[in-house]
């Protein structure tokens, strides 16, 4: 079993070579989850609707407003073009949305990485995934595209949720072998932006010890590889998007940066 988060730049995918590469494994018999992100595609819709927004430590900062925006892009626009793009090469993919699913429950997000108290709005932390409409789509042959919307703990609204961080959730939640997340850079950098100090390999008892130093969007991706380990998944896997061989290469426990327990 392994949980990918798709998202970033590596989501134009122009020569199909993600598409071609989930095709290869899902015949070679890889169970595979997608979890996916969209902040390029929710920047431009929030930038054509004339709503500007924020991001505090690495999260968007979510009014009621933009929530709708994010809602509509990820999961009625983004997961099923991802899931289209996919089955064109072949794979019985499908999307579904973490909100209506009720795949993702969670709370207002209240505190950043480095736990600073933060107000965000409408951005959650994931309190629990129930796994029913997942495992039902892995045991059809499905490959099952996930939205990172998820529903309040009353299920009365919705909240935004952190791509990587709703990847690990389910990446623990189904004891993965792995967590792909794909990225546009290479891997985690010990001391960002000096490219020659990529680590290859780290416990993640060692990157909890140094997640404090890092910043921005980065900073998620560090909590989300820890999430993903404790709570369940065996390691995780940092790799550039934007590479076309890159995961294929990971899928064969190969590149980018490694988390190991």
């Amino acid at each position: 079993m392994i949980v990918v988060k798709f998202g970033g730049h590596a989501m134009r995918d122009e020569n199909g070579a993600f598409a071609k590469a989930v095709a290869q494994a899902q015949r070679d018999g890889v169970a595979l989850v997608i979890v996916h992100g969209g902040g390029p595609q929710i920047d431009a819709a929030l930038q054509a609707e004339e709503i500007d927004s924020e991001f505090i430590g690495g999260f968007r900062v979510t009014t009621s407003e933009i929530f709708d925006v994010v809602e509509r892009v990820l999961a009625n626009e983004v997961g099923p073009a991802v899931a289209k793009s996919l089955q064109k090469a072949g794979v019985n993919a499908v999307a579904l949305s973490g909100r209506t699913s009720e795949s993702l429950i969670a709370e207002p997000l209240r505190k950043l990485v480095n736990g600073t108290p933060a107000d965000l709005g409408l951005v959650g932390i994931i309190t629990s995934v129930n796994p029913q409409a997942i495992a039902n789509a892995l045991k059809g042959g499905q490959v099952p595209v996930v939205s990172p919307i998820a529903t309040n703990e009353s299920f009365n609204g919705g909240l935004n949720v952190n791509a990587d961080l709703a990847a690990a959730a389910i990446a623990g939640a189904l004891d993965a072998n792995c967590l792909l997340i794909m990225t546009d850079v290479a891997g985690i950098y010990r001391n960002w932006p000096d490219t020659s100090s990529l680590i290859s390999e780290i416990s993640a008892k060692e990157l909890a010890e140094i997640k404090g130093t890092f910043a921005e969007g980065m900073a998620p991706k560090v909590q989300a590889c820890l999430d993903a380990i404790s709570s369940g998944a065996s390691s995780v896997r940092i790799i550039d998007g934007t590479d076309p061989g890159a995961f294929a290469l990971a899928l064969k426990n190969l590149g980018g940066t490694l988390v190991t327990k």
